[in-house]
Order: C-alpha cells, then sequence, then structure tokens
C-alpha cells in the first residue's frame, strides 16, 4: 500500500513541477462541549499519504529538488493516554516515506522557507479560514521582502485540479478495497432482507445493517443508511428511519460501508411480507429492466448523459404501459413530466467518497468514460400516495435499484452483482428467514 501513496505523490510532483501544493488533514469537530464527532481523514490527504491523524499537514515541493514534508503532532504521553498513541515526528519519515518531518507548530515558520522562490501554489483556498490566513501572511511576508530580490508564488490553484483527476481512475488497491467494501456490504443487505417482516421498524434494520459492517471490520458507513418502508421510500433522502413497516409494503435500503477508505453504494427493494404483488413485481422489473439495460452500455466512450437518456426514455416506455403516463414517448422526454416518478440522475462517480470527485463534463462536453472509472448505476421509480394515475397498489411505493459499475477497457464489471436484485432470488433469500419459517 506504501507504494500506492508514494507513486501518487510522484505523479503530482510531475504535474506541478515547479511549484508546491499544501495539503492540510481534516479538521477534528466537535459534536458538543469536549466531546468530538468520529474523526474521518480528510480524502485528497489521506489519498497521498494514507497517514490518519489530524493536526497534520502534507507539502509537496517539485522543481530541482523533488521533496515530501509532513508536519505533525509530537509524542504526548499525556494526551496519548486520552486519545491514543500518536505516531510522532520521529517516526513519520522511515513509516510514511516521506523526506523530512517536523511539528506542526513549526509550520509557519517554514512554510515561509519553503515557499521562497517557487513560482506555483496549489491550495484550496476557501474551506477554512484560519488556514487560509495562515497561507495568505505567509505570501504577503514573502512580498515584502521583493526589494532585497525575494521572489513568491505568483499563482494559487486548487489542488483538486489534478489529485481529483487521479482520483477519478481507480488503481488496484482502490479497486481491492471496493471489493472488499461490497463484499461487507453484500452481506449486510442479505441479513436486512431476511430479517424484514410486516412490523419490523425502519430502525432495527439499520441496526442489523450497522452491525454487519462493523462485524466484517468496516470502520464507518459511506453515508447515512436509508431503511425506508412504505410511503418513506418515496422520498429520497429519508433519514429518520423511525416508521414500522405494514404488511404489503416494499422496503428501500440504501446503505453501503466503507473500507480502505473506499465507499460501496448499494440500493435494494424488497417486499417486507417476502412476495412482491403481480402490480408490484411489474413496476420492480420495470426499473430492473431499465438498470440492466443501463449497465449493459457503460463502456468506454460512452457517456454518464448517454447513459441517463437511455435509462429515462427505458422507464417511459414502461410507465406509458402502465398506464401511468398519457402521451408520445418523444414528448414526455422532451417536457420531463416523467420527473414526477423519476426525478433524479443515473449515475454518479464512486469512489473515497460516495459522490466522488471527478469532472462529468470537459469544456462543456459530457466527457467519455475511461477505463478504472467507477460509477453508480442507480434507475428509480417513486409513485406519490394518493396519485389518481398510479394503480392503487403501487401508491406510496418507491423503487430504487444501485449497483456499483467498473469501466474496463473493452466493457465494464458490475462489482454488486452478487447482491439478490432478481424478483425470484430476493423472494428465495427472504423465504429462508426465521420469520418467514415460523
Amino acid at each position: 500500500m506504501e507504494q500506492a501513496f508514494a507513486l501518487r505523490r510522484q505523479k503530482v510532483m510531475a504535474a506541478i513541477t515547479p511549484g508546491v501544493m499544501v495539503l492540510f488533514s481534516a479538521p477534528v469537530t466537535y459534536r458538543n462541549n469536549d466531546v468530538e464527532q468520529e474523526y474521518r481523514q480528510d480524502s485528497d490527504f489521506f489519498y497521498l499519504l494514507g497517514f490518519e491523524e489530524p493536526e497534520s499537514v502534507l507539502v509537496i515541493v517539485a522543481g530541482e529538488s523533488n521533496r515530501v514534508i509532513l508536519f505533525l503532532r509530537n509524542r504526548d504521553a499525556v494526551r496519548e493516554t486520552w486519545d491514543g498513541v500518536r505516531l510522532g515526528v520521529e517516526a513519520a519519515v522511515e513509516t510514511l516515506g516521506v523526506d523530512e518531518a517536523y511539528p506542526i507548530a513549526e509550520l509557519a515558520t517554514k512554510l515561509k522557507e519553503i515557499l521562497a522562490g517557487k513560482e506555483h501554489l496549489y491550495y484550496a483556498l476557501g474551506h477554512d479560514g484560519a488556514r487560509d490566513q495562515l497561507v495568505l501572511s505567509t505570501l504577503q511576508a514573502l512580498r515584502s521582502e521583493i526589494r532585497r530580490g525575494g521572489s513568491w508564488p505568483m499563482s494559487i490553484t486548487e489542488p483538486g485540479k489534478i489529485i481529483h483527476e487521479m482520483r477519478l481512475f481507480k488503481d488496484d488497491t482502490e479497486i481491492a478495497a471496493l471489493r472488499r467494501a461490497i463484499e461487507i456490504t453484500d452481506q449486510a443487505h442479505r441479513r436486512v432482507m431476511q430479517a424484514a417482516h410486516p412490523g419490523s421498524w425502519e430502525f432495527e434494520l439499520e441496526a442489523v445493517l450497522r452491525a454487519e459492517f462493523r462485524r466484517q471490520g468496516s470502520p464507518r458507513v459511506s453515508y447515512s443508511p436509508i431503511v425506508a418502508s412504505g410511503m418513506n421510500s418515496t422520498v429520497l433522502h429519508h433519514r429518520s428511519n423511525d416508521r414500522k413497516s405494514l404488511s404489503g409494503e416494499l422496503v428501500l435500503v440504501d446503505a453501503g460501508c466503507e473500507f480502505g477508505y473506499q465507499s460501496s453504494d448499494i440500493t435494494r427493494t424488497f417486499p417486507v411480507d417476502g412476495k412482491f404483488t403481480p402490480i408490484q413485481r411489474c413496476a420492480y422489473e420495470l426499473v430492473l429492466n431499465a438498470q440492466e439495460r443501463a449497465i449493459d452500455v457503460v463502456r468506454p466512450g460512452a457517456t454518464v448523459d448517454e447513459i441517463h437518456d437511455l435509462t429515462v426514455r427505458v422507464l417511459v416506455q414502461g410507465l406509458l404501459s402502465l398506464g401511468i403516463l398519457q402521451g408520445s414517448l418523444e414528448t414526455i422526454v422532451e417536457t420531463g413530466s416523467y420527473k414526477k416518478y423519476y426525478m433524479h440522475r443515473t449515475s454518479h462517480w464512486l469512489g473515497m467518497d460516495v459522490h466522488d470527485v471527478g469532472r462529468y463534463h470537459l469544456a462543456g462536453v459530457p466527457r467519455p468514460l475511461q477505463p478504472g472509472m467507477l460509477l453508480t448505476i442507480e434507475p428509480g421509480l417513486y409513485f406519490p400516495p394518493g396519485d389518481p394515475e398510479v394503480p392503487e397498489g403501487l401508491r406510496g411505493c418507491g423503487i430504487r435499484i444501485e449497483d456499483d459499475v467498473l469501466v474496463t477497457s473493452d466493457s465494464q464489471v458490475n462489482l454488486s452483482l452478487s447482491i439478490p436484485k432478481a424478483v425470484d432470488d430476493i423472494e428465495a433469500l427472504m423465504s429462508q428467514s426465521e420469520s418467514a419459517q415460523r
């Protein structure tokens, strides 16, 4: 893994020469008083170093002499008693493969020395006022020395311009971590399907998810799990998970976990009774067909916009067949009247962050997919309660099916294909549940 981090830093050096990139670790935030929120390292920072401690700054210097410099906390026996062991300055060079390491308290002094005479600075302005003040005051101090022949960076560029393009293409270590995250998520979704029964609370099913994630070694969820029963399944970002499911309803579960700082993002929809009604099955298989057709066109050269447009057309044709929409397919697509039932996009990038970084358009044109890109495919249909255009058995039902798809050299691989989504597979799995056997 250390080799992967070193290779990434080398790529950054090549891209910024001559220049300096300054990356801060994620700040510690507080829930209240002195109770800290769970800490997660900044994704860009971790991507280049694999270091999880707060109060750290990574500086990459590229030019005549390339250097990787880390500022971090000193060892502190008292604080380590409360918060755990720190790496410390003395061990940083050998452990992390950086060239130099200094106490974080020396950042202000050292940064001026580092930036002196450099042409370009790569730093994310506008995210933290105190950090901005430190960087800008350092530049001002260098500017004041112009009469003595001093020079300073004349441009400041967002580091994401380089790092985010790198992160868009997954290397072998990232793909391996993501596969493990999906394996864990697979088991969690299966357990939820088997635990569900009429009368189960959404928070009970959420607890099943979270327990399985932790049991198998995931440090955290990718995002707050959505466990939405009945009419809650029509709310795209339902979060309270506080409703009791009723017989005859569908349950939509959108949940993933992290492993090795890679995030899975999976959605499955299933009947709480373990058996789809005929009308539920019809609508579900419409969404499944749209998803499978969308996945099939994922390959180098295709675009996210093309995938979405195809998905829309398949869903609209199905809604016309069900009599829920009226008119011509072309008119419905052009006017967007289908958005009453399908209002979100079909795909987003996936990786270290669940809605991962990377541009979807280049020079105003949808960018072609390339090998190593990873995206979700997640069509859905959401039928509002009381909608007279919708068959009664579908009112208040939401259906979404989501998989994580890797673009390969000539096609794609659905990394989450093993998680049951065919009607027969879901019903067979749920028939094995303890509640179904009682």
